[in-house]
């Protein structure tokens, strides 16, 4: 009787190691195909982040799928930006069509501030941010990135810069997020033409409105107008 209580505890027990073995080996399977998964989903729906001359204004990629029906793609996912670091909530879409030689700018807000995502939908521009925050190493510098409805590429301009760009093609429509909402007594404006910027805007013939033109230079900006 004990020799057979002993066989029943050994069958037992190797029917429960192969349990385990099982449920193990089950576990790495279904790991493994969710990090492939998971992995293939992030290279489909893959942005490419760069720098430009200025790090925190950022120059992004969109992936696009083309095919004989025209394509596809991702104008915006919240993570991409998130896996920099940077925590945005854009509420408030801007669309503007302009004519070639436009230059709108350069603008900013003061009073709650902006964070824009810049893209365009038809023609071509020429994008720029001009750093506006005293303390920083860029201050008075701007950066500047063709943006145009063919490369589907998009800017990233963080508070504490002014904005603008000029139209290159025939014509262009410009699309662009906000992470405030406009707000009239806290806009503010950058000569579009400051020498001491010295942006080439790419335009032999400027078309500016008269706003714009009278806008103050950077050497003319008080503190409190600053960042």
């Amino acid at each position: 009787m004990i020799e057979n209580n002993s066989a029943i505890y050994r069958g037992v027990r190797a029917n429960q190691r192969r349990e385990t073995i099982l449920t193990v080996w089950k576990y790495c399977i279904l790991k493994s195909l969710y990090l492939s998964l998971k992995f293939n989903t992030a290279t489909y729906y893959m942005i490419e982040i760069t720098e430009t001359r200025i790090p925190e204004v950022l120059l992004l990629k969109p992936k696009v799928f083309r095919d004989d029906r025209g394509f596809f793609l991702e104008t915006y996912r919240e993570e991409h930006l998130q896996a920099k670091g940077i925590e945005v909530h854009f509420v408030q879409d801007n669309l503007s069509k302009s004519q070639k030689g436009t230059v709108r700018g350069l603008h900013y807000q003061i009073a709650q501030p902006q964070d824009k995502l810049i893209m365009v939908m038809q023609g071509v521009i020429l994008d720029v941010a001009v750093d506006l925050r005293e303390n920083s190493s860029t201050f008075g510098q701007y950066t500047a990135m063709e943006l145009s409805g063919r490369n589907k590429h998009q800017l990233f301009i963080p508070k504490g810069f002014a904005h603008g760009f000029s139209v290159l093609s025939d014509e262009a429509l410009v699309y662009y997020k906000c992470s405030d909402y406009y707000n009239p007594d806290g806009e503010r404006g950058l000569y579009w033409n400051d020498p001491d910027l010295d942006i080439d805007w790419r335009v032999d013939d400027p078309v500016i409105s008269n706003k714009d033109q009278h806008q103050p230079r950077l050497k003319e900006i008080s503190t409190k107008d600053l960042f």
